[in-house]
C-alpha cells in the first residue's frame, strides 16, 4: 500500500513540474520579465526635451503561483502626482513560438484602490486574474532580437474613444535598462490626436523607491 502511495505521489510531482516547465524554465521569457520590472523615469529625456512629461514607470510581477503565465502590475503617474497614477494595467506575458511573446493588456475595476501597491511585498494577492477585463485588441506582440524585445500592437485592432480617438497603437522597446514606448491615439481618418508626436518616451531603470 505504502508503495502504490508513493508511486501517486511522485506522479503528481511530475505532472506538477511538467505544468510549471515551461514558465519556469523559459530563459527568454523570464529574461523579459526581468527588463520589464522595475522603477522607471523619463526625467532625463524631460529634462532635454519639455515636449515629454518626466513620467515614473512602475512594474512588478505578482501571482507567482500561476504557472501558466508571467503577471506584471504597471502603475504610470506624473513625477509631480506619485500618488494618483494615471494609468494603472495588469500584463500577462506568454511565449508564442521560437523567438515570439505576447503581452495581454488588462484593466481592473476601481483601479485607484490599488494605487502604490508595487510597494507591497505581495501586490494584489486578493485579486485573480477572473476579476480582471482583457482590452481587446491591445495585446502588444513582441520579438526577441539579440538583446533587445521589440514589439507593437497589431494594426488598427486597440479601440480608443480618449480625446476623439477611434483606435490607438503602442509601439515598445525593451532592453536590459531602458524602455522606450510611444503610446498613440488616431481618429477615423488616421489623424493623430493624442500622444507624443516627436518620438517615443524613453524611460531609464532607476534604483526602487
Amino acid at each position: 500500500m505504502k508503495k502504490i502511495v508513493l508511486f501517486f505521489l511522485m506522479g503528481l510531482l511530475v505532472l506538477t513540474a511538467c505544468k510549471k516547465s515551461p514558465v519556469l524554465q523559459d530563459e527568454e521569457l523570464m529574461e523579459l520579465i526581468t527588463f520589464m520590472s522595475g522603477s522607471f523615469s523619463s526625467q532625463e529625456q524631460s529634462a532635454l526635451d519639455t515636449n515629454y512629461y518626466d513620467i515614473r514607470l512602475e512594474m512588478i510581477p505578482i501571482w507567482p503561483e500561476n504557472a501558466e503565465a508571467e503577471w506584471l502590475y504597471v502603475e504610470q503617474a506624473v513625477a509631480w502626482s506619485l500618488d494618483k497614477p494615471y494609468r494603472q494595467r495588469v500584463y500577462r506575458l506568454i511565449r508564442l513560438d521560437n523567438s515570439s511573446f505576447e503581452s495581454a493588456v488588462y484593466t481592473l475595476d476601481s483601479p485607484q484602490r490599488f494605487a502604490g501597491a508595487w510597494r507591497d511585498d505581495n501586490p494584489l494577492s486578493g485579486l485573480t486574474p477572473d476579476s480582471l477585463v482583457k482590452r481587446e485588441g491591445c495585446t502588444i506582440l513582441l520579438k526577441h532580437q539579440g538583446d533587445v524585445f521589440i514589439g507593437s500592437t497589431v494594426e488598427k485592432q486597440c479601440q480608443s474613444s480618449l480625446r476623439g480617438a477611434s483606435y490607438a497603437t503602442s509601439e515598445v522597446r525593451v532592453e536590459a535598462d531602458v524602455l522606450t514606448s510611444w503610446d498613440r491615439g488616431f481618429d477615423a481618418d488616421d489623424t493623430h490626436v493624442w500622444g507624443a508626436e516627436r518620438g517615443p518616451y524613453v524611460f531609464k531603470k532607476i534604483p526602487r523607491r
